[in-house]
C-alpha cells in the first residue's frame, strides 16, 4: 500500500541526509493535540515536565500553522486552522532552524502531526518523515490491537523507528 506517493516500506527508505546520530527527539500528535508518542535519543537537558513540554510543542505548531496561513500571499482565504491540509494544498511550513536545533514537521491528511528535532545542520527530512508516517501506518494503524487515539505502544514500530532515525539524522 502506498501513502504520499512513496513505495512500500521495506525496499528503499530515503537516503540519510547526514551521518551519525543527530536526532534529539520526536513527537507524534493527533489532530486534537494529544501526544501519542514521544521519543528521546539525544536530549542532554530537560527543563520542563513531559506534559508542559507536549503542550508547548503543540502550541508552537499551532502558532506556526496560523502564521503561515495568514502570511500566504497566494490565497484570499486566511486558512481554516481546524482542518488539516493535504500535501501541496495551501501554505505550510516544513522546518525551521535555530543555532542549536532543527525542527522538521509533517502533517498527514488525517491530522496526525510528526515532529522530529535534530542537529541544526541536518538536511531536508520531508521524505524521512513520510517514511516514518508509512511505518506508523504499517505497524500501528494496521495493528488490530491498537485503539486509535491511544498512546503508541507497539514494540515493532518503536524498534523500526529507532533504527531508522538513528540512520537518518
Amino acid at each position: 500500500m502506498q501513502f504520499f506517493g512513496s513505495a512500500e516500506i521495506s525496499p528503499s527508505p530515503p537516503v540519510p541526509t547526514t551521518s551519525g546520530n543527530n536526532a534529539h527527539m520526536m513527537y507524534v500528535f493527533n489532530r486534537n493535540g494529544v501526544c501519542l508518542l514521544y521519543r528521546e535519543w539525544n536530549r542532554p537537558l530537560r527543563t520542563l515536565n513531559a506534559q508542559q513540554d507536549h503542550k508547548l510543542m503543540f502550541g508552537l505548531l499551532f502558532s506556526l500553522k496560523s502564521l503561515t496561513a495568514k502570511m500566504d500571499p497566494t490565497s484570499a482565504e486566511r486558512g481554516n486552522l481546524g482542518v488539516p491540509q493535504l500535501p501541496g494544498q495551501g501554505c505550510s511550513f516544513h522546518s525551521f532552524r535555530t543555532n542549536t536545533y532543527k525542527l522538521s514537521f509533517m502533517e498527514s491528511p488525517s491530522g496526525l502531526k510528526l515532529i522530529l528535532i535534530t542537529h541544526p545542520r541536518t538536511g531536508d527530512l520531508r521524505q524521512s518523515l513520510k517514511y516514518i508516517y508509512n511505518l506508523y501506518v504499517e505497524y500501528v494503524v494496521k495493528n488490530p490491537l491498537y485503539t486509535p487515539g491511544a498512546p503508541i505502544r507497539c514494540e515493532l514500530f518503536n524498534t523500526s523507528l529507532d533504527q531508522y532515525v538513528r540512520s537518518i539524522a
